[in-house]
């Protein structure tokens, strides 16, 4: 037990004093280009829905 608690102890001194956070304008910048990067591939992934489901409909009034 005395183990476990030890563990606790220094895992939380590392998340106070070993750890860096960022700064604010750091996070900011930060989530607005994984946004960016997300609705990038959102609309990557939407195109190619559309063309395939365009080509499931063609070869689908072939048969």
């Amino acid at each position: 037990m005395d183990g476990l608690i030890l563990s606790f102890k220094e895992s939380y001194n590392e998340l106070l004093n070993k750890v860096t956070w960022p700064s604010f304008p750091n996070l900011l910048s930060s989530t607005t280009v994984v946004l960016i990067a997300s609705a990038i591939i959102a609309i990557i992934v939407l195109f190619l829905d559309v063309i395939s489901r365009q080509i499931l409909d063609l070869i689908y009034s072939l048969v």
